[in-house]
C-alpha cells in the first residue's frame, strides 16, 4: 500500500546573496513517521525549516501540503493550514505566564479562528497535562529552566493543533535523563497522529525515535534511509558522525552482546 506524502518539498533552495544555504533539496514527509534530520552545524537544516514554514522567503522550489502549494505563504498562514514548529533557540512571551503562552499557539493554529479566550486557555490546560507541566501553568515563563522552557515550546506548538510538527534541537542542552524524557514525549506526541520531523545532533535520540533520517550537508543532500543505513553511511561518518562515534557504537553494541 502506497504511503500518504502529506508534505513534498521539490528542488527547494535559499541564497543569501551569493551563498545557497540551501541547494535545490527535495523531500518526501510520509504521514504519521518520524522523520531525522541531520547534518553538521551550517549544514542548513534551520534554513530549510524556515523556508517550508514561511519564516524566510523561499529562493526556489516548490512547497507542497496534502497536495496543496503553499510556496511562499506567510508563516501564520501556513500555521493556519496545519503545521507548526518550535525554534532552538527558546522564544517564550517572558511577561506572560506558561499558561499564557500555550494559549497564544491555540489562537494561533489550525482551528485558531475557533477559539475565545476562554477555549484557548482551556485547550492550554489540556497541552500542559500532557507536556507535564500542569503544576507550573501560573508561573511566568522567565521563571523556568531550560528543560521546562524546551517543554514550553513544544506545547506552543502542540496548542496549534498541527497534522505536521518541526521540532528544532528539543533535546539541545539537557542531560541523560532529560533526553529519555523527551525522547518519550516526542514518541507520545507522535502517537496522537501528529507527523513530526526533528533536527536534532543527538545521535540516541535519533536513533531512538526516527523512522528515517535525512541528512544534509553543504545544503545539500548528502544520505537518507533508516536510521541504522544512515549512521553507518561513510560519506555520513567522513562529514558529519566521525570515526570517534563509529568506535562507540561498536563498543557499546560489544556490551549489549557480552
Amino acid at each position: 500500500m502506497e504511503r500518504e506524502i502529506i508534505l513534498k518539498a521539490q528542488n527547494v533552495s535559499k541564497h543569501f546573496g551569493g551563498l545557497a544555504a540551501v541547494n535545490e533539496v527535495s523531500m518526501d514527509i510520509f504521514r504519521g513517521e518520524i522523520l531525522g534530520l541531520i547534518g553538521p552545524n551550517g549544514a542548513g537544516k534551520t534554513t530549510f525549516v524556515n523556508v517550508i514554514t514561511g519564516m524566510l522567503p523561499i529562493t526556489g522550489g516548490r512547497v507542497f501540503f496534502k497536495d496543496r502549494d503553499i510556496t511562499g505563504w506567510p508563516a501564520y498562514k501556513i500555521g493556519r493550514t496545519g503545521i507548526a514548529r518550535t525554534f532552538q533557540i527558546v522564544k517564550p512571551f517572558r511577561g506572560m505566564t506558561v499558561r499564557e503562552n500555550v494559549a497564544v499557539g491555540a489562537m494561533f493554529g489550525h482551528n485558531g479562528h475557533k477559539h475565545s479566550t476562554k477555549t484557548a486557555l482551556k485547550k492550554a490546560d489540556e497541552v500542559l497535562d500532557f507536556v507535564g507541566m500542569g503544576h507550573l501553568k501560573e508561573r511566568h515563563a522567565d521563571e523556568l529552566t531550560l528543560p521546562y522552557l524546551k517543554r514550553l515550546e513544544l506545547a506552543k506548538a502542540l496548542a496549534m493543533e498541527p497534522e505536521l510538527l518541526f521540532l528544532d534541537e528539543v533535546m539541545a542542552g539537557l542531560n541523560p535523563k532529560e533526553i529519555e524524557s523527551a525522547m518519550e514525549l516526542v514518541k507520545r506526541v507522535n502517537q496522537q497522529g501528529i507527523t513530526i520531523l526533528v533536527i536534532e545532533h543527538v545521535m540516541k535520540a535519533i536513533a531512538g525515535i526516527t523512522d528515517r533520517v535525512f541528512v544534509l550537508n553543504f545544503g545539500a543532500e548528502l544520505a537518507q534511509g533508516t536510521p541504522e543505513e544512515v549512521l553507518n553511511h561513510p560519506q555520513v561518518i567522513k562529514a558529519y558522525l566521525g570515526e570517534k562515534f563509529v568506535e562507540r557504537q561498536k563498543r557499546k553494541q560489544t556490551m549489549r552482546d557480552a
